[in-house]
């Protein structure tokens, strides 16, 4: 069950929000904790007794690690939480990735297993690893009331896609949550804000990509090859944001706050800059579990580059199981090591526009490694963007696909950016009359103009996926 579908839309969610707000407060955690199960069971019921073997099991751990704070004991039964929660990540991910890479190498023919992937293993995996660690520092108290554990685990906003909450980040919220009509209204906002992100513009602009990726590369021109990579840029990050924005906004509407996810990731002037603005829970999960307890920056500088080369393979891996999200996570890595030491500093001496060119360019290669699963697709889309083997740099067929698609794209590259909301900012904040009526006239038409119209695509349009659903 996707969030910008007609089941979640007119059947799920106005019949978990009528049932979340009749039950009195001290009932609210047990209606979330079975409104989300249902959500979860909907697609994939098998898979809900793993969601479940993972709560208790971290539940258990963290309880026991709590009695234990500061003792040897504490430390193997973290390595046992953290040891459980990987296997099972890695036996449904990677299980049949490692087994058809080792046929490959070994010539050898063993059978894979041909599970599905759970939904959101990934994002409530991590949710739950942050807990027992927590736990183990100190930095979070232990949670001794299993329902209200069960909903930090199975929460439906962000569930599926994120943001990745860690458990100090809602600790508070899950014992005492009041209905805010301020929230509501920011939240229900939030939530039409991203829907429309998802339906108008992700969906839209992903037809283009889904037409300009079926054509042959090797007659593809260099323009083509462009509007193509753009496309998709544009559609993953709207795709993705806009789901983030929906599950903070339901969280809103319920009496949480979840963390920000993105701010405006295009407009970086460097590599590094554009990871604290893309992904932002996921950035902030290896650094603080991953990369800081490895050393961070602290023993050297060979240290530090070894140790954004791991981070940064894991973060790779963690998108997928394939050798184009390991190799997407070693691009990644060698450009942050360069700003690491010295193309940051060059970059800072040259005039801005030269960090935005750059970082753009890095970012759509990228796109092409993270999205083609062959080296052989990979290789040949990149020679149509750069013209290797004879290209053309522009066709009939690039011409009329920018003609045709010239209004979304323009909608989609001003939107990416932050113009729309520095322009709402600018008439909040200003002090003649007609600006201030202006702003409170748009706050109310914009959002009920964008349902309708998200409304009326979810009712008619039939190209709807969920990108970070295969993560």
């Amino acid at each position: 069950m996707v969030f910008s579908s007609i089941l979640f839309l007119f059947r799920f969610l106005p019949i978990f929000l009528l049932c979340y707000f009749l039950v009195p407060g001290r009932m609210k955690n047990l209606m979330l904790f079975l409104g989300s199960l249902l959500f979860y069971a909907w697609g994939e019921p098998v898979y809900v007794v793993l969601m479940l073997f993972s709560t208790v099991s971290d539940y258990i751990h963290g309880r026991l690690i709590g009695t234990r704070r500061g003792t040897r004991a504490a430390k193997w039964l973290l390595v046992s939480s953290l040891v459980i929660n990987l296997l099972l990540l890695g036996f449904f991910k990677y299980a049949d990735f490692l087994i058809q890479s080792l046929n490959l190498l070994a010539g050898t023919s063993f059978p894979t297993f041909n599970l599905g992937l759970p939904i959101g293993i990934s994002f409530y995996t991590f949710q739950t690893m942050s807990y027992t660690i927590d736990v183990y520092r100190g930095e979070a108290k232990v949670q001794k009331n299993l329902l209200d554990f069960g909903v930090f685990v199975t929460m439906f906003p962000q569930l599926i896609a994120g943001p990745i909450v860690k458990y100090r980040e809602v600790e508070e919220r899950l014992h005492d949550r009041r209905p805010d009509i301020l929230a509501i209204s920011y939240g229900a906002k939030r939530f039409v804000t991203g829907l429309a992100k998802k339906v108008l513009l992700a969906n839209n602009i992903g037809l283009l990509w889904s037409v300009i990726k079926g054509l042959d590369y090797g007659e593809m021109s260099v323009l083509t090859a462009w509007i193509g990579v753009g496309a998709f840029a544009l559609q993953i990050y709207f795709d993705f944001s806009g789901y983030s924005d929906m599950a903070i906004g339901l969280g809103a509407v319920m009496g949480f706050v979840f963390p920000e996810n993105f701010n405006y990731p295009y407009i970086s002037k460097s590599v590094t800059e554009f990871w604290r603005r893309w992904h932002i829970s996921l950035s902030s999960w290896f650094r603080e579990y991953v990369y800081i307890p490895l050393g961070g920056n602290r023993k050297g500088m060979r240290r530090q580059m070894v140790n954004i080369f791991i981070v940064w393979m894991l973060t790779g891996i963690w998108h997928g199981a394939g050798w184009n999200f390991v190799l997407w996570g070693v691009w990644f890595a060698f450009f942050l090591i360069l700003e690491k030491l010295f193309l940051g500093r060059l970059l800072s001496g040259l005039p801005q526009i030269f960090g935005h060119v750059y970082c753009l360019a890095v970012v759509l290669i990228s796109w092409v490694i993270f999205e083609l699963e062959s080296t052989g697709a990979i290789g040949g889309y990149l020679s149509a963007m750069f013209g290797v083997g004879g290209h053309p740099l522009w066709d009939r067929q690039a011409l009329y696909l920018g003609r045709e698609n010239l209004v979304l794209l323009f909608v989609g590259i001003f939107a990416a950016t932050p113009l729309l909301a520095k322009l709402a900012k600018g008439l909040r904040r200003s002090r003649e009359g007609y600006a201030m009526a202006s702003y409170e006239l748009l706050e109310k038409v914009i959002p009920a103009a964008l349902l309708l119209l998200s409304i009326a695509y979810v009712v008619d349009a039939s190209y709807n996926p969920f990108l970070y659903f295969r993560f």
